[in-house]
């Protein structure tokens, strides 16, 4: 039996619902559905570590992250999760490439030159010395990532990074994501409202409804 990279299941009760989840992801790319405010975001969170569950597991490459029965509940820092932020979450006041290297040791140039060469990849290097109200909504994406991936997380996680993007725009996005997704072979865990994005970016969609998990 393969042994799952991720393994959730979490309970969590909210304003209008109790978040009750479970669900694995071994490879690849797996998309969550659903309406706004069924628990996918929250469900982010609690990996990621922002929130914290009020009962159940979460484990990444046989650590556990979080467990309320043998109350482990690991730091952010600590997790090795790469969190890619609808809004994208750059800082204003600092340039793109420092927006990369942040969380990266100061005094480790290896990991900077490993940052830079995702810069590379992302297309991105001509962008290294302005500031992120100087660059368009598809450059911030692309400097989310390779902030997200700088730390060289276990597993990316997604909030709706296409969603603010025209149409054109994502088009052209969603083939160089493939590209991207192909070349850094790392498991994600994709939220989108797109039922074509999911079909076209995904291995496996799960749906969510009022906290749960649901046939479609």
């Amino acid at each position: 039996m393969q042994d799952m990279l991720l393994d959730v299941n979490i309970q969590k009760k909210l304003i209008f619902f109790d978040l009750d989840v479970s669900f694995s992801l071994s490879k690849g790319l797996l998309a969550i559905q659903g309406l706004s405010g069924s628990g996918k975001t929250t469900t982010l969170d609690c990996i990621s570590g922002l929130k914290t569950p009020d009962k159940g597991y979460i484990k990444l490459n046989g650590r556990y992250l979080y467990s309320s029965e043998d109350k482990i509940n690991l730091p952010i820092r600590k997790r090795k999760v790469g969190y890619v932020f609808q809004n994208y979450a750059l800082f204003p006041n600092m340039t793109v490439k420092n927006n990369i290297f942040f969380g990266i040791n100061k005094k480790d140039n290896i990991a900077k030159e490993y940052a830079l060469d995702l810069a590379n990849n992302l297309n991105i290097t001509h962008l290294l010395d302005r500031y992120p109200s100087d660059i368009s909504g598809g450059e911030k994406q692309r400097v989310a990532l390779a902030r997200a991936l700088a730390v060289k997380p276990d597993i990316l996680l997604l909030d709706e990074p296409f969603s603010a993007l025209d149409e054109d725009l994502k088009e052209r996005l969603y083939e160089d994501f493939l590209s991207f997704k192909e070349k850094e072979n790392i498991p994600m865990i994709l939220i989108t409202h797109n039922k074509y994005e999911a079909q076209k970016l995904a291995d496996t969609i799960i749906h969510f409804e009022s906290g749960n998990i649901v046939e479609k």
